[in-house]
């Protein structure tokens, strides 16, 4: 376990980095902490309703959100007020960095869904990412982030995806 580990509890915030810019910042209470995955609660923190068509991400909705001090995607199981399970959003990004009562995880616009049953697996932005310049900028990241959302959706499609939130 790593001196760094945050204990239960801990307020902190989170900061989604896109493009080299503040995407948004929320607070958010660290759930547990091994030193290599970092897994918070926070809620929804969008302006009101975001509605994706395949779901809704809305006022009263609850993230229990995994980062990867060494992967490159962060996983957030979403869960409606009444504390049904939506699904999750998987972003591919950099490994998150840890400091200072935060966690900064820069998105590379990859995203996965997997609903709550497991039947939908949804491979999002890839268009989004090739727009983005990274492959050309960035080979290795892109490599890697290629490599990421790969991994992800075979969990999902294997029925293993849960697994690696345990």
């Amino acid at each position: 376990m790593s001196t760094n580990s945050l204990d239960p509890g801990t307020l902190l915030s989170v900061t989604l980095v896109k493009s080299g810019r503040t995407k948004i910042s929320y607070p958010a209470s660290a759930v547990s902490d091994d030193g290599t995955r970092l897994t918070v609660h926070a809620a929804w923190a969008g302006d009101g309703v975001r509605d994706f068509g395949f779901v809704r991400f809305e006022p009263g909705d609850v993230f229990t959100e995994h980062y990867w001090r060494d992967r490159w995607y962060a996983v957030k199981e979403v869960r409606a007020a009444d504390a049904s399970l939506k699904g999750w959003y998987c972003d591919i990004a950099r490994p998150a960095v840890v400091r200072d009562g935060e966690v900064v995880s820069e998105d590379l616009d990859l995203d996965l869904w997997v609903s709550a049953d497991g039947a939908t697996v949804l491979r999002l932005d890839e268009d989004e990412f090739l727009a983005s310049g990274l492959t050309a900028r960035d080979p290795d990241a892109a490599s890697r982030a290629e490599e990421a959302l790969d991994e992800l959706e075979l969990l999902a499609r294997l029925g293993k995806f849960t697994a690696l939130l345990d």
